[in-house]
Formats: structure tokens, sequence, C-alpha cells
């Protein structure tokens, strides 16, 4: 009868340290603030409370990590939110002036060269508004893209006659080789050309010197010679980001959302856009590579 005693008393107090300890976990988990780092500690000694403390924590890491994240995200858009109205502003704050020193001259032919400077500013601000649709329309959810096999090469040839005059103004003559004329890639035929015809742009651009169009095997790459300065300038890990200028003073032309639109793209069509930078010993030997390829 003693013995029973002791394992009913026994199981009472066991019970209700438990309880004790379920309602101080409840109290932490309701009285923690939400941006807390602290964890749950257990101090009924029990594989079942260590379990549950375990299980609990992790849940807690995987919200501060998702915490975290979100923040970042937020943080990103409010500096590209900064850089789209730099970008804005500028080209309108430019026509703006020309135009009124325009209205104030007294010469026609004053007149006629501000009016000019400030046509070519509203043009940027529409080429701005044109990538900004781009990219829009490259990650709308609802879009849906024909995919079909797309022969590559006429493409290409399609794109750089496109910029033939561009080609000409700098002196430069692109190279276009590929192992199988034949070649092609699972795509949606807009989508694929305004992925070249972005990375083409982006070379002149920002090139030093004619880019090199080749094929080998599943994959197409684009590579152009690059100053060493602008070399130093990239980060070849952000530069699909949208906004993403190696010149932090924004003053080239371009929106930063050319490379950003191509990736989305590809992305879309299940293919896989890498770039990086291929280091030449001699000087002027740095060239910028991108390539094109099936996901794995």
């Amino acid at each position: 009868m003693g013995l029973l005693v002791g394992l009913v008393a026994g199981f009472a107090i066991g019970a209700a340290m438990y309880r004790r300890e379920m309602r101080r976990m409840a109290r932490f988990l309701r009285d923690r603030p939400a941006e807390s780092n602290a964890r749950l500690g257990v101090e009924v000694p029990g594989g079942a409370s260590r379990e549950l403390a375990r299980a609990i924590n992790a849940q807690l890491d995987a919200i501060q990590s998702e915490r975290i994240a979100a923040m970042a995200k937020t943080q990103e858009f409010q500096r590209d939110l900064s850089s789209l109205a730099h970008d804005v502003r500028t080209p309108l704050m430019g026509a703006q002036g020309h135009i009124q020193l325009a209205m104030e001259g007294t010469q026609p032919a004053d007149g006629e060269r501000h009016l000019t400077a400030a046509l070519q500013r509203l043009d940027d601000m529409r080429g701005l508004l044109d990538q900004l649709f781009a990219y829009a329309r490259a990650n709308d959810p609802d879009r849906t893209l024909d995919l079909e096999p797309v022969a590559v090469q006429p493409l290409v040839a399609e794109v750089l006659v496109g910029h033939y005059p561009e080609f000409e103004e700098r002196g430069w003559e692109p190279t276009v080789a590929f192992d199988d004329e034949r070649f092609t890639l699972e795509a949606d035929r807009t989508a694929l050309r305004r992925i070249v015809d972005n990375l083409v742009t982006n070379a002149l651009r920002h090139g030093a010197g004619a880019p090199a169009i080749a094929q080998h095997g599943d994959r197409v790459s684009f590579s152009n010679p690059i100053s060493r300065k602008a070399a130093a300038d990239i980060d070849p890990a952000k530069l699909f980001d949208r906004f993403y200028q190696a010149d932090d003073s924004r003053g080239k032309r371009g929106s930063g959302l050319g490379l950003a639109v191509a990736q989305s793209l590809a992305r879309a069509m299940r293919l896989r856009l890498t770039a990086e930078l291929d280091h030449g010993r001699d000087a002027g030997e740095d060239r910028l590579v991108m390539t094109l390829e099936p996901s794995a």
C-alpha cells in the first residue's frame, strides 16, 4: 500500500511539474517579442520537453530567417525606388532646363540646339519607360510563353543586322561562330530575341570592342572586351540585378534593367543565363562573358 501511495504521489508531482513547464513554455511564446532572439529553454528534465523545445526553437529560427529575408527585400526595393527616382528625374529636369533656355533665348540657333537637347532627354526617358514595361512583362506570372525549337544563329544574325549602324559608327565587326548552324533552343522566339538584343545592347553600351558570339554544345556565349577599369567595377554576381549599374554615379545611358529583363525571360523559359569575367594577361584583354544554356 505504501508503494502504491508513493507511485501515485510521484505521478501527481510529475504531472504538476509538466503542467507548470507547459504553462511556462506557453507564456514564453505568448510574451516573447516578435523581434526577440530569445530561444526556449528546458527547466524540467525529460526527453519529451527537450524535443518540444528543439522543435519550437527550429520554428523560431525559420521565422527569424524569413523576417531577415523580408527586411533585406524591403531595403533592396527601397534602394531600387531611389535609383528609379534618380533615373526618372534626371532626364526630365534636363529636358525642362533646355526648354526653358530655348524659350529665353534670342537666337533661333540657340533655341533649336536646346530643343534638340530636350528631345534627347525625353528620348532617354522613353527608353527607361520601355525597359520598365519590358521588366514588368518579363516578371508577369500570368504571361504565357510559346515554347518551341528556335534556330539561334539566324536569330542572332537578325539582331546584329538591326544594330548595324551602331557597329559601323564604332568601327566594330562582331563575329559569330556556331559549331552547329542548326542549333536550336527550346524557347519563345520573341522572348529569346529580346534576350539576345539586350545582351548585344549591353556590349555596345559598355564594351571596349566588337562582341563575339559562339555556340559550343548546348551553350551560346556572348563575349566582348572591356577595359580594366570596367572589369574592376563589375560584380558578376549582381550583374543581372534590377537597376544594377557598375558606375555608381549612374551617369551612363541605360536603366540597369536590360540584363534583369534578359535573366527573367531566361528563367521563364527554363534557360540559365550567367556572367563571368575572363581576365587576360595583357592590358585590354579582359572580357565579359555571358552564357545562355538550358537549365540542368
